[in-house]
């Protein structure tokens, strides 16, 4: 069957099955550990985690082993910012496998090969067998546990490279999932819910306090009467370290110049299209002149349904007599234009069945039999179909694809969702023909049992010009690049954009060090290298990023450690100036303040909170006020009882309290009790969830990527 679902997929390599299947290499290796796979020649080491060193070669390999698996999947090659977020998910996952391999050994948390046979065998989730449909049985929509079993045989006979390669890219992440989720559990299970606490959050809750308070808002003090000084910032951030670290980063602006193509280039492409739309009106070979002018579209000499055809102007184009010549009009980036060739009618749906007799064993890759010797059976079995043989006895007999069990019968399926040979035989043909076609996956023998509801189809020839940049744009570009990037400081930089109408993109954040994209520049990983090699006011000569150029200069550069006076205002600023605005407040207010002296002292007047019983200790707010915890825990200060508070500095406020009461609600039921037990017993265990980057943290990580890339 999964030979089945690779031709539906249009031609996806056969050897994702194999891929998947050698996940089973696992339970045949000696479980190798995280650190001595594939260690390179190269002795350079690209980074430190868990105490263990991350070779070059070792990484390399990782990295060449999932650009491979990309490829397998997608059809090419990842390059540039695809590969660079490739290059980042290797690294993440090996720093995660250093760090947490060696936890999960202290505490003797294993995956063994029963447990990865167990999964492979099974409807888990995370088993990969149930990505790939042709392990499914279609009748159940669960895997088909005697094609994994098989498989499990027949993965022995995999190369040990691709055995190894897979190992690295679903085995080990299937592993780290299984411990992570192991470990998960353990932490899990660990929390629990003492009596004693239950007893207090209980009272916490049914308690409430009644107050009356006077509010004086920090914005009643002007912020231009507050002067908050650089050496105000420097003794906020030195007791407050923790809150204002950093790491090492630079500050950067830049200035773009476009590629892309011009008012000019676009009429120019028009202009030359237009001069070839008479002689494809005329010309009776399509697909030899559509070749011959250089189209971006390619000629495709099959009738299609009508929603089979990409273009947004189908229906004016359909509307138009055959043979007329629409166009040109702007689509997919060039002027089009188009001729329709003539009409059919075509089945939405075909049921077929078919004999593949494939060049290579569809496991293990193998060479079966040559090419030549795969087309004489196959042109064998189909005279001895045509002389009245049984179909189905010779499926089950020769065909190498899974539907040899049901007689070669792939059912019914929609026009594109075979490949184009296959496609093209089971729509074009009428119905009962039977004929040898060739595909990637060998000869098929194929018989048309059926097709329904006809509609018409189209064969259309376009021509397409894209509309590209000329040589003069891209000249033209490059001359104001290396113009601005002439401007040998940031000063001179910003002048000469000003002075050129032109916009200095500033990134607000820093870029680090193994960045790969900044800002809207997707590829910009020369870009980050050079600006860790600058100091501070350089200037760039042009990086060619994309469809323009960019010339860069350094803003500032930032140390690892603590944040400067500069970087900290940000972020103290604001809470230094209520600190300021609150000693102010507080110094207008006599030390035997009472409410009616602090009210009339700001105009202000004494309120109430806490009579709709919502003012609870594990309030989170306080009704009329907003978040005040300061207030909250005055009010359930016994001392504020008798007398009233000293004036207290709040979030947004400074408040004086007098407690007017406290009271108990009533009692909820035992049900309701113990639901908000298990929500807070859910709410204790998902503060667990945060432990692996508490892991990391403790984790001696170096990171040298930027060495090598």
């Amino acid at each position: 069957m999964q030979i089945i679902q690779t031709i539906r997929d249009k031609g996806a390599a056969i050897v994702i099955v194999v891929i998947s299947l050698s996940l089973i290499g696992f339970i045949l290796m000696d479980s190798r550990s995280g650190s001595d796979r594939g260690a390179g020649s190269l002795a350079s080491s690209v980074g430190k985690a868990g105490g263990e060193d991350i070779e070059l070669g070792t990484f390399n390999k990782r990295i060449t082993q999932a650009e491979n698996m990309q490829a397998q999947r997608t059809g090419q090659r990842p390059g540039g910012a695809e590969s660079n977020q490739l290059r980042e998910q290797v690294w993440n996952q090996i720093i995660a496998e250093n760090i947490f391999y060696k936890e999960a050994k202290k505490l003797g948390i294993n995956f063994t090969s029963k447990e990865l046979s167990a999964i492979l065998l099974s409807n888990n989730p995370n088993n990969p067998f149930m990505q790939q449909q042709g392990m499914m049985d279609p009748a159940t929509g669960q895997l088909d546990i005697a094609k994994a079993q098989q498989a499990l045989v027949n993965i022995k006979k995999m190369k040990p490279e691709d055995r190894e390669a897979v190992e690295a890219q679903i085995i080990d992440p299937l592993k780290l999932t299984a411990l992570a989720t192991k470990y998960s559990g353990l932490l899990s299970a660990s929390a629990y819910y003492p009596a004693w606490m239950k007893n207090r959050d209980v009272a916490e809750t049914n308690n409430f306090a009644t107050i009356s308070y006077v509010a004086v808002p920090y914005t009643d003090i002007s912020d231009s009467t507050v002067k908050v000084t650089d050496e105000d910032v420097t003794n906020y951030v030195q007791k407050h370290k923790g809150l204002f670290k950093q790491e090492a980063g630079r500050k950067i602006s830049y200035l773009t110049f476009s590629q892309l193509p011009t008012a000019v280039d676009s009429t120019g492409a028009k202009a030359n299209i237009e001069k070839i739309k008479t002689a494809f009106a005329t010309d009776t070979n399509a697909k030899a002149f559509v070749a011959r002018n250089g189209s971006f579209i390619d000629y495709n000499d099959a009738f299609l349904p009508k929603e089979k055809i990409n273009s947004d102007n189908i229906d004016t184009i359909l509307s138009a007599p055959q043979g007329t010549v629409y166009g040109p009009y702007v689509e997919q980036g060039g002027y089009v234009l188009a001729k329709v060739i003539g009409s059919s009618q075509l089945p939405d749906s075909v049921n077929a069945r078919h004999i593949l007799i494939a060049l290579n064993d569809n496991q293990t890759g193998q060479p079966l039999r040559t090419d030549a010797a795969a087309k004489t059976l196959a042109d064998s079995i189909l005279t001895a179909v045509k002389a009245g043989a049984d179909f189905s006895a010779l499926a089950v007999k020769y065909s190498a694809d899974g539907s040899k069990d049901k007689g070669g019968d792939l059912g019914t399926f929609g026009y594109g969702m075979m490949v184009p040979e296959f496609n093209e035989f089971s729509f074009t043909k009428p119905a009962g023909s039977t004929e040898v076609v060739q595909t990637q996956f060998g000869y098929h023998v194929i018989n048309i049992v059926k097709q329904t509801n006809f509609k018409p189809a189209y064969k259309i020839a376009f021509i397409g010009k894209e509309i590209a940049p000329s040589e003069l744009t891209i000249t033209n570009a490059s001359m104001q690049a290396t113009k601005a990037s002439s401007q040998k400081t940031a000063t001179a930089l910003s002048k000469y954009a000003a002075a050129n109408g032109l916009g200095l993109t500033q990134i607000p954040t820093p870029i680090k060090e193994n960045d790969f994209s900044v800002g809207a520049l997707q590829d910009a990983r020369q870009l980050v290298k050079w600006a860790f090699e600058a100091n501070k006011g350089d200037v760039s000569e042009p990086f060619n990023i994309g469809n323009q150029f960019v010339v860069v200069t350094v803003d500032k550069i930032e140390k690892e450690g603590v944040q400067d006076v500069f970087t900290a205002r940000n972020g103290a600023e604001a809470i230094i100036r209520n600190q300021k605005k609150a000693k102010i407040i507080k110094d207008k207010l006599t030390d035997k303040v009472t409410l009616e002296s602090a009210a009339a002292a700001y105009s202000k007047q004494v309120q109430q909170a806490g009579a709709d019983s919502s003012l609870t200790f594990s309030a989170q707010m306080v009704n009329g006020v907003g978040v005040e915890p300061k207030l909250v825990g005055a009010a359930f200060n016994k001392a504020f009882s008798s007398k009233v508070s000293p004036a207290i500095e709040g979030t947004n406020a400074v408040y004086v309290v007098k407690v007017n009461g406290v009271q108990t609600k009533s009692l909820d039921s035992p049900e309701a009790i113990n639901q908000k037990a298990a929500i807070k017993l859910g709410t204790i265990r998902s503060q667990t969830n945060n432990w692996f980057e508490s892991l990391r943290k403790q984790a001696d990580i170096k990171d040298n990527r930027s060495k090598f890339f």
